[in-house]
């Protein structure tokens, strides 16, 4: 029996990860995580020796790296190889490989099985000497791993699975090209988080309308994983108070990266599942649509026109009444009148026997509205 089983009794794989609470009450794990707050950071290869020695699969795999996240810490690489050229890869050839379909690309990842360990050591052999076919086969059978990664992503910025599986894959590519076999690590935790880390990067810089800089953005992801946590276990929306005791943080601060971590909209974003409406079309204008400005000048210039066929004193009349100048507001008959040289009831009179003849036009539909 190994010295390390008491602790998998809390975390045994299953076909269902457990949350991270139970994750986080493993021993091994708790000291992990005690030592990485001390020196404020978490080592990859601390990390692959929990997944050896607690038998984590991969689900409760990226499950460490959510609670990693919560605490706010960052896992570094400290065993990967020095030196390393920068990818031979660009955005744009990978592109082709990954754009046309999503169907296509799940096929294509589909078609390459897991590796066993000792396919994983001599593939990394060949690759440090410089096969490039080793390389490219390494990251084939490893293709369902960022897929897995990226699912995870869904939902939390601007992009889509396909743009996060592409960030995944870039990733990917730099874990094979560092990956040192002598340390006696599995490839996939490695690629774990070098996968991670460029999906999260080009979240920060792509997923979003407003670029966040990386401790902004990083202290927004442990607020939103907290508050998960606090809903699952409380069974209600946590209060700032409750997120900022959880994360370590004040609730101004809370309050603030809530605002920060506000969803921005294109309103030229395709909307529904045949994406031929954008949100702009749905969304309620300030002031009167197009066809309505139309409608409106067209009527204000029938009544314009009508009213200038009227003799001079209802002409005046209404005018004053109805503020049709344009530039002055319609007055009260006191107001009216005072500026005519007549009395109210004066005003009173012509205003009714100028409606009347208004009524007999031709234009009473028009006007109807209009007055």
């Amino acid at each position: 029996m190994s010295a390390h089983e008491p602790g998998l009794g809390r975390v045994t794989p299953s076909s269902v990860a457990p949350p991270v609470e139970i994750l986080e009450q493993a021993p091994e794990i708790g000291a992990v995580l005690k030592r990485a707050e001390d020196g404020g950071c978490v080592n990859v290869s601390d990390v692959d020796t929990l997944v050896q020695e607690l038998r984590l699969d991969d689900d409760q795999v990226q499950q460490l790296h959510d609670l990693v996240d919560a605490r706010g810490l960052e896992i570094t690489d400290d065993c990967g190889r020095l030196d390393v050229e920068s990818s031979r890869y660009t955005n744009d050839e990978l592109a082709v490989r990954t754009t046309d379909a999503l169907s296509l690309f799940l096929d294509e990842a589909g078609r390459y099985p897991l590796l066993e360990p000792g396919e994983e050591l001599e593939l990394a052999k060949r690759i440090e000497r410089g096969d490039l076919a080793a390389k490219d086969q390494l990251i084939n059978h490893n293709l369902r791993l960022v897929v897995s990664i990226a699912r995870k992503f869904q939902g939390v910025g601007e992009l889509c699975l396909l743009d996060l599986i592409q960030e995944g894959v870039l990733g990917l590519i730099r874990a094979a090209e560092k990956f040192d076999w002598r340390k006696g690590f599995r490839f996939s935790t490695y690629a774990t988080l070098w996968i991670r880390q460029s999906i999260q990067r080009g979240l920060a810089d792509r997923g979003r309308m407003i670029r966040l800089p990386v401790n902004v953005a990083q202290r927004e992801r442990k607020i939103a994983t907290v508050e998960r946590q606090l809903s699952s276990r409380l069974g209600r929306e946590p209060t700032s108070e409750e997120i900022g005791e959880a994360a370590e943080l004040s609730v101004a601060d809370v309050t603030e990266m809530r605002d920060v971590a506000r969803t921005v909209a294109r309103l030229e974003r395709p909307v529904g599942d045949a994406e031929e409406t954008e949100l702009g079309d749905l969304m309620p204008a300030e002031g009167p649509t197009v066809d309505e400005q139309v409608e409106i000048g067209l009527t204000e210039e029938i009544v314009r026109r009508t009213i200038e066929q009227l003799p001079d004193p209802e002409r005046e009349v209404l005018k004053l009444r109805f503020g049709l100048d344009g530039d002055t507001e319609p007055l009260p008959m006191t107001q009216a009148g005072r500026r005519l040289g007549i009395s109210p009831e004066r005003v009173r009179e012509i205003e009714q026997r100028a409606l009347s003849h208004l009524a007999l036009r031709r234009e009473i539909a028009a006007l109807a509205d209009a007055a």
